[in-house]
């Protein structure tokens, strides 16, 4: 047994020994945090060298829960982790299509995102992430201003800026990642408040690549920095810079794709004011990259808020609501990783608690872990032996695949 194993089991035990106390004085009380047993594999299968899938079902506080789980070996010389995208920052695919298109062994659904409007009528949804992300080394963008996010409430002393992710080392790991950056103008330098992001910090600056794809940029200025159904700012602007150099403005946010060597400048409030003063013709630079603190930079990250941090369950985690979940998880000194993904169907599976999930994933081994996107978004696709695409191992809640940005693909070569 291992020594998560074994903690997990004495606080277990712990609930029962109470339970027994108090006898019916406790009827009618929330489910304590671990009160999930540990989980029986039904099914095991090697994927590929390095990528192994198993299935199991857990006794937890809601019934029932039926899940699915990769275990990547890192140290594995065939085995590697990247971001899988639709293409695009705002735009979404099923999580086996990505896959598949992109030869994937393996994949899990990655992080929440903007999956709908119902606050602000006529705005479209972008399908844009929360958090940061990288792929191939590549930052795409960065993370939301917190009250803009989509998800259950963050544990205490998490943010929309944590990740999960693989280093330049292959040292798995979580991490955060800052935006720093800035636009330079002969007028002066503002500071860059955005990134990709279907939201713009309030009064700032947001800079849009060709990586955010053909998606409107209106949501950007929608919401607050508390108050993701707040109005639509009234006081926009937008600056497109091509080659350094200023070639159209506007007055609201606009959409479709943006050229090569262009990016697209949306201010709001003060941020708004600041880029009025510029003109065509004047020279922009605009420069960003995402900061973080690892030993090691990220090859790829996914945003993802943390429940397991150092062994041990951050304080707080919700030990009420059960739903279908995603998690990922870090083992071994950052050499294994774990991706796991609960049933929901037709049938309807009760899943986790945020609480359950974490000593579930303590259970397995994972010293670091972190609650990716669920509900109807939760997916598992791997491989069948001698397949050359992947299929859906977990039962979606919607009756099948939800389109989602991004996910956490496993590739493997012989």
């Amino acid at each position: 047994m291992t020594r998560c194993g074994r903690g997990f089991r004495t606080r277990v035990a712990a609930v029962l020994v109470w339970t027994a106390l108090v006898g019916t004085g406790v009827a009618g009380a929330g489910p304590a945090h671990g009160a999930a047993d540990a989980p029986h594999f039904t099914v095991r299968a090697v994927i590929s060298p390095g990528v192994e899938y198993r299935a199991f079902t857990l006794a937890a506080s809601h019934g029932t829960a039926y899940g699915h789980l990769l275990t990547v070996d890192l140290r594995h010389p065939g085995v590697r982790l990247d971001l899988l995208t639709a293409g695009a920052v705002g735009a979404r695919e099923p999580v086996s299509r990505m896959a598949d298109e992109r030869g994937a062994v393996a994949a899990v659904n990655g992080d929440f995102f903007n999956i709908s409007e119902t606050q602000h009528p006529g705005v479209q949804a972008t399908g844009a992430s929360v958090g940061p992300a990288i792929a191939g080394g590549t930052p795409l963008k960065a993370a939301v201003p917190l009250g803009q996010r989509f998800g259950p409430a963050l544990p205490r002393g998490t943010t929309t800026e944590d990740v999960v992710g693989l280093g330049t080392d292959r040292v798995g790991r979580i991490g955060r990642l800052t935006l720093r950056g800035e636009v330079s103008a002969e007028r002066g330098t503002l500071p860059l408040r955005g990134f990709n992001q279907y939201a713009v910090a309030e009064g700032g600056v947001g800079a849009y690549t060709p990586g955010w794809g053909t998606a409107s940029r209106v949501r950007a200025t929608c919401g607050t920095d508390t108050d993701r159904a707040a109005p639509c700012s009234a006081q926009t602007y937008e600056v497109t810079v091509r080659g350094n150099r200023v070639t159209q403005v506007a007055a609201t946010p606009g959409n479709g794709t943006i050229a090569a060597d262009t990016v697209v400048l949306v201010g709001r409030e003060a941020g708004a004011r600041a880029l009025r003063a510029l003109r065509v013709g004047d020279t922009v630079r605009v420069g960003y990259r995402l900061e973080g603190a690892a030993p090691a930079p990220f090859a790829f990250a996914v945003g993802g808020f943390p429940i397991v941090r150092d062994d041990r369950p951050l304080d707080g985690l919700d030990a009420v609501n059960a739903a279908v979940r995603t998690a990922a998880g870090i083992d071994d000194g950052g050499h294994r990783l774990y991706l796991l993904a609960l049933d929901g169907g037709a049938d309807y599976r009760p899943g986790l608690t945020v609480g359950e999930l974490a000593d579930v994933m303590l259970e397995l081994g994972a010293d670091d872990a972190v609650n990716l996107d669920g509900g109807g978004s939760s997916t598992l696709a791997a491989r069948e032996a001698g397949e050359g695409s992947t299929t859906v191992r977990n039962h979606p809640s919607g009756g099948s695949e939800r389109p989602v940005p991004n996910g956490i693909g496993v590739f493997t070569r012989p």
